[in-house]
C-alpha cells in the first residue's frame, strides 16, 4: 500500500536555481560531515548522485538522485534500505531571490509498519526540511 508523507511548505531566502543547483549535486553535501557528532562522520559517504551512510541498527542506506527537473524537482530513490522509499523535493519561485521548498515521501508501507513509523517519519521529514530551508545556497 503506497503511503504519502508531505512536509510543510518552506521558505528559503536564496533563488530557485541556486537552491537546485546546491541540492542537485550531493557531493555539495560533503560540508555537512562537519556538522556530524564525531562518531558518525566516518559513516557516510558522499557523491554527486549519491549519499550512502551506515545507520546502526538497521545497516547501510543508500540514496541516489534518480531524476532530476532543472530548477524545479529532484527525485530520490534508495538503492540500499530495508525499507525501500523514494523522496522528492520540489522547488518554485517566489521572486529571483526567494524560493518556496515542500519534500514528499512515498513508500510502500504495509497497515502494520505505517502506524509503526508514520509519526517518526513526518518528524523526520520536517526536520529534513528546516535543515534544507536554514541551508547556505551562495
Amino acid at each position: 500500500m503506497e503511503s504519502k508523507f508531505e512536509s510543510t511548505i518552506r521558505e528559503i531566502p536564496y533563488s530557485q536555481e541556486a537552491v537546485y543547483n546546491r541540492l542537485s549535486d550531493l557531493a555539495l553535501s560533503e560540508e555537512v560531515r562537519d556538522q556530524l557528532p564525531e562518531d558518525k562522520r566516518e559513516d557516510i559517504i558522499f557523491s554527486s548522485d549519491s549519499i550512502t551512510m551506515n545507520v546502526p541498527p538497521v545497516g547501510d542506506i543508500a540514496i541516489a538522485i534518480c531524476d532530476r527537473e532543472p530548477h524545479k524537482t529532484i527525485k530520490y530513490e534508495t538503492v540500499t534500505s530495508p525499507l525501500p522509499f523514494n523522496l522528492w523535493v520540489q522547488l518554485v519561485p517566489l521572486s529571483p531571490s526567494s524560493c518556496k521548498m515542500k519534500l514528499t515521501i512515498k513508500a510502500d508501507l504495509n497497515p502494520f509498519i505505517k502506524g509503526m513509523i508514520s509519526k517518526p517519519l513526518q518528524a523526520g521529514l520536517e526536520k529534513l526540511a528546516d535543515a534544507i530551508a536554514a541551508g547556505k545556497y551562495e
